[in-house]
């Protein structure tokens, strides 16, 4: 059977999750993930992960906004597609 998660850290996914409009458990899949990348295994570099990840998705950060431009740039098959009222 699986441990109980950490309270602080599922906190810090929570906080995580609802910046991104995504679920708890995507957003711990997502920490998870950047985690095991980076090396980190404990719990408390986890939750200071998270909370490098919020900061990083918060709508006035500089990520935040060029993934926004990335997310409204055309794509070159269909830059020249109008669309009709």
């Amino acid at each position: 059977m699986a441990a109980p998660p950490d309270r602080d850290y599922m906190a810090a996914c929570s906080r995580l999750a609802s910046l991104m409009s995504i679920s708890i458990s995507s957003a711990r899949r997502r920490v998870d993930l950047a985690a095991v990348k980076e090396g980190i295994r404990d719990i408390p570099g986890r939750i200071a992960l998270a909370a490098r990840l919020v900061t990083e998705a918060e709508p006035g950060s500089q990520a935040a906004r060029l993934h926004l431009d990335g997310l409204l740039e055309a794509v070159a098959s269909e830059a020249n597609f109008m669309d009709e009222d």
